[in-house]
């Protein structure tokens, strides 16, 4: 037997391996942070003999909660994910699987790599409608990309995308992956009427070092991106800051900053209830949207999600805060499952890659209902 995890958002520490009943491991922190639950690593196994591998520190996790009733992804192809039967007993995650093949990948979520994320950038160039933009350099030196999806006009309203502030929430880039797909088809109608009103800032990954690091929640310095939008810097946190920079040049109308969910098996949104700025207009355009969103997908609900701020005490450096106070916009939080969907329960996949690209594609339809009303 040998684990490895010398690849792009590998994560996991061998205690011992010397027997496939008794494989114990640990997940490695962030740099230079306490934040951990993203792991993805490879098993060279005997096939048709039951593995069973224990994540020691797994109650000392960032989200411990996250491990009940979760199930732990694994791939034999690293294209086609499943789900293998996992328990948690309050101090140790157990994964439990026979292996068919010598080898197997396992992964707190199905990957989503920097190598697809290039090809997903240079897909989307292909299109007429698109256009990829340089906003400036990582902390390691990557590309913080952003699509303008549309031809840019003071008439259209302005939508804005995030995706993967945190890294090892990749079901956020698998949305924006699905999203993509369904915008930039020429036969879809909703895309068609979208790219008549709207234009589309989107950014596909805003996290490239950590996630190439196999971070759960933090860039290079151990820095939670979702914390830095009130005074974003180029030491610390330069993924917001070209961001925000560039919206301030262009403006925006509405924004999405997609997300995954560790504790909670729903879908659902955060508003900005709690901002300054909060008043009727925006209280009205956050219902119109939620409707909305209920009519385009049974996967999302309003039950289940956030507690709401109370008025004025937001936290202003949370991305959909700050930019819903400093645009005066709508502004949410999307939110997705690592578990299942509760309300929809699929019992082999669980919540997935593909469910969440779905997600993706049917936002579009509740961004085009309330597309008129931004303004």
């Amino acid at each position: 037997m040998m684990i490895s995890t010398e690849f792009d958002s590998g994560n996991i520490e061998v205690v011992s391996a010397d027997a496939p009943d008794q494989i114990r491991l640990r997940i490695r922190k962030d740099n230079e942070s306490e934040f951990f639950q993203w792991y993805h690593f490879k098993l060279f196994a005997q096939t048709d003999v039951k593995h069973t591998l224990i994540i020691e520190n797994a109650s000392e996790s960032a989200y411990p909660k996250g491990w009940e009733h979760y199930y732990s992804f694994a791939s034999y192809d690293r294209e086609h994910w499943f789900r293998v039967p996992t328990s948690f007993d309050g101090k140790k995650l157990t994964i439990t699987h026979t292996p068919e093949q010598e080898t197997v990948f396992y992964a707190y979520f199905v990957p989503y790599s920097w190598e697809r994320h290039l090809d997903l950038l240079q897909w989307a160039q292909q299109s007429a409608w698109v256009e990829q933009r340089c906003l400036g350099l990582t902390l390691d030196g990557r590309e913080m990309n952003l699509l303008v999806v549309g031809e840019e006009s003071p008439k259209k309203r302005k939508v804005w995308i995030t995706a993967r502030q945190h890294p090892g929430e990749t079901m956020a880039e698998w949305f924006v992956e699905g999203l993509l797909e369904h915008l930039l088809n020429e036969d879809e109608p909703v895309s068609r009427q979208l790219l008549d009103q709207v234009v589309f800032y989107i950014v596909p990954n805003m996290n490239p070092d950590g996630s190439v690091r196999g971070h759960l929640r933090t860039n290079a310095a151990g820095v939670n991106l979702n914390r830095e939008w009130a005074e974003p810097t180029l030491e610390k946190s330069p993924e917001v800051f070209h961001v925000l920079k560039a919206m301030d040049a262009i403006g925006v109308d509405m924004y999405l900053d997609i997300h995954g969910d560790e504790n909670l098996p729903y879908n659902f949104v955060a508003g900005s209830e709690g901002i300054p700025s909060y008043d009727e207009r925006h209280a009205n355009l956050e219902r119109l949207f939620k409707e909305a969103y209920l009519r385009a997908t049974a996967e999302f609900q309003t039950k289940y999600g956030y507690d709401v701020d109370a008025p004025g005490q937001a936290n202003l450096t949370v991305a959909s805060n700050a930019v819903g106070e400093r645009f005066k916009c709508l502004a949410f939080t999307v939110e997705m499952p690592f578990k299942d969907n509760d309300d929809l329960p699929e019992p082999y996949q669980q919540w997935s890659d593909i469910r969440s690209r779905l997600l993706g594609r049917d936002t579009l339809k509740a961004i085009l209902d309330v597309a008129n009303d931004l303004r």
